[in-house]
């Protein structure tokens, strides 16, 4: 890449704000020039861990205080997020982890499980479906995040089954201070609880009442399920690894996999208004077992991208990373941001045409040169609001009848367009996923008025004084994705959602493949050398504020030697919606752009001119991002948290 201007970025004030998602009371900022930060940089030598919770984050450190590597770390994170975020993912869930170990290279560990054999078209179709529900037995893939962690934990890691699972045991046994979210998602769903899904009331509304922010959450019958697994699988085997197996196991075929599939089986109210029964039985949890695969990547001044496959949107941050000029415009200006919206409609254009599980997903061309070259030429003065994708090696592309009527501004089922306005059906999300139900008057701003909950996910990183990294976005298993299964203590996911009820798409719900998925895990390499882990929540908006993070620390001066992984979190970010969503309804915003007002009253009016269509968003609003990061020369770790939404944190030594 040629020459890189560094500009400043309005910063709107110093201070996080205070309405909406923003942290509150995190004191002034650090100003080094055109570089604000809440917090610093955390550095240190030992371990260093970033999540999305404070409770996940201290428990991984644990481990590592303990003599556990990395990746035990990792798991026992993992396993702490499924307790204490319960409305962002849980154990029936899905985890796409990418992982460096010390002196070894990068791999892909998919815990995405695939659609299960009686998941086709032709079944979903029959019962009056145009889209797969964003909720209920319907929407359940075959989990696939235990098994990732138990594979994690058997090949990479150092401890047993029973160590990395006693910090998740203990806060479901004993309760955890409920985070203000988890109360504010279930009031949006108290009808639906009290009415349907009663096996959730129970768990989510003890005595009526939704988890009060501060107090204390318990789940017994999860605590329940983990002890009666450990004790399974100690009985089974005394050696470390054969227990892991036998817990896996378990999960297939014993108690946990006999109890999902007998519930999977019972009818339960979705969002269409109808009570389905799943189609995911015994043999689909038998037959499944996660596994490993080589990362996507790709080269941009002097760094290298590791992504998860086209059966992600991974790629998708690679293409943005390609379609970029060899001389950008300077960081944070009006030229820069709409330059970056732009290459992303483009690059989430192909994910729409290109990107799933079938055979073959043409990403050499994709990421290619000559491809992102004449790509590149789209991208004019002013914003696009077609949905655009390309032509790899010759061929046409080929869009889902719903994802060709959004793009038109229809709400894919002949509704009229309206200029600016959202196409898909009325009730939609920002994140993972929107869930229908009726939302109190006083509830908070991540709360639609109309009833719609905006879900989301999690995110883990770990690195440790061996030099070992490791980078996973669990989620899925929402509180309010499926009803409770009682005998367990959580629910089925619903990645289902994001295939199409459309023959001979990439994407097309087809049984054994996986649903294209939103989570995108990154980690980034110095001349063939890992040295960053990092991801975020978000839906559709991972690969746009991961990209926007990426460039932010490659394009702005160091911090005390190091990368400024604070700096780089708290610059103003911003997303669009030019592109169909991955989650039921699947609309889309042609033109919208949703903005931090730190981005500055300048930027924005600057990119209206150029017609786009700008949102201005609470000033800490944008971006859930996590990061670590080491030095291959000298060994020093670093790492950095979100402090938006006053839930994330690094920790280390």
């Amino acid at each position: 890449m040629g020459r890189v201007r560094i500009g400043g970025v309005g910063a709107g004030g110093l201070r996080p704000g205070r309405g909406g998602a923003g942290p509150r009371d995190v004191g002034e900022q650090r100003s080094r020039g055109d570089v604000f930060s809440t917090r610093p940089t955390l550095q240190g030598t030992f371990g260093m861990v970033s999540s999305t919770h404070w409770l996940a984050s201290q428990s991984a450190m644990a481990v590592l205080e303990d003599g556990g590597n990395a990746f035990d770390a990792a798991v026992a994170a993992g396993f702490v997020l499924q307790v204490v975020e319960p409305h962002l993912n849980g154990p029936a869930g899905e985890v796409p982890i990418l992982l460096a170990p010390a002196g070894g290279p990068v791999r892909v560990l998919c815990g995405q499980g695939p659609a299960p054999a009686g998941a086709s078209v032709a079944h979903y179709t029959s019962l009056g479906l145009a889209l797969v529900p964003g909720t209920g037995p319907l929407a359940a893939a075959v989990p696939g995040a235990f098994d990732a962690w138990m594979l994690l934990l058997r090949d990479h890691g150092t401890k047993s089954l029973a160590e990395v699972l006693r910090y998740a045991l203990g806060y479901a046994e004993h309760g955890h201070p409920a985070v203000e979210r988890i109360g504010h998602t279930v009031e949006t769903v108290r009808e639906l609880f009290e009415t349907e899904w009663t096996s959730s009331a129970e768990i989510y509304l003890p005595g009526g009442k939704a988890p009060a922010p501060g107090g204390l959450l318990r789940n017994r019958p999860l605590a329940a399920t983990w002890r009666r697994l450990i004790a399974e699988a100690e009985a089974a085997s005394a050696g470390r690894e054969a227990q892991i197996e036998a817990a896996r196991r378990i999960w297939r075929e014993g108690f946990i996999g006999a109890a999902l599939a007998d519930f999977a089986a019972r009818p339960a109210m979705d969002t269409s208004g109808e009570r389905h029964a799943g189609t995911l039985t015994g043999d689909d949890l038998a037959a499944f077992s996660a596994t490993y695969e080589a990362p996507v990547t790709h080269d941009w001044n002097g760094w290298t991208v590791a992504k998860a496959g086209g059966w992600s949107q991974g790629p998708a941050f690679l293409q943005q990373l390609a379609l970029l000029p060899d001389e950008l415009p300077a960081y944070g200006s009006p030229e820069y941001v709409h330059l970056l919206i732009e290459g992303c409609k483009l690059a989430m254009a192909d994910r729409e045409a290109w990107y799933g599980d079938a055979d073959e997903v043409p990403l050499g061309t994709l990421l290619g040169d000559g491809y992102n070259a004449a790509r590149r030429a789209l991208i004019g003065e002013h914003a696009s609001y077609e949905l655009r994708p390309g032509s790899p090696d010759g061929r046409a592309p080929r869009l889902s009848k719903h994802a060709t009527a959004v793009a038109a501004g229809e709400d894919g089922y002949g509704g009229p367009a309206v200029p600016g306005a959202v196409s898909g059906l009325s009730v939609r999300g920002a994140g993972e996923p929107t869930v229908g139900g009726r939302a109190p008057a006083d509830v908070a701003p991540e709360v639609d008025r109309r009833g719609a909950t905006r879900g989301d996910t999690c995110h883990l990183d770990v690195a440790d004084r061996w030099g070992n990294l490791v980078s996973a976005t669990p989620s899925g298993g929402w509180l309010q994705s499926n009803p409770v299964v009682p005998a367990l203590g959580f629910p089925l996911g619903t990645r289902l959602q994001m295939a199409w009820l459309e023959e001979g798409l990439p994407n097309s719900l087809t049984p054994g493949r996986r649903p294209r998925t939103t989570l995108t895990p990154s980690l980034a390499l110095r001349d063939g050398v890992p040295v960053m882990a990092f991801g975020t929540p978000g839906g559709d908006q991972q690969d746009q504020w991961q990209l926007h993070f990426f460039l932010a620390v490659a394009l702005r001066p160091q911090v005390r030697g190091g990368l400024d992984l604070q700096g780089a979190i708290d610059a103003p970010n911003w997303h669009n919606d030019s592109f169909p969503g991955s989650f039921f309804p699947r609309g889309m915003r042609p033109g919208s752009v949703t903005v931090e007002s730190r981005i500055g009253t300048a930027t924005v009016e600057a990119l209206r001119r150029r017609g786009h269509l700008v949102t201005v968003g609470d000033a800490w609003s944008e971006g859930r991002l996590c990061a670590v990061a080491r030095d291959p020369e000298t060994g020093v770790l670093s790492a950095a948290a979100n402090p938006r939404g006053m839930q994330g944190y690094a920790v280390g030594r």
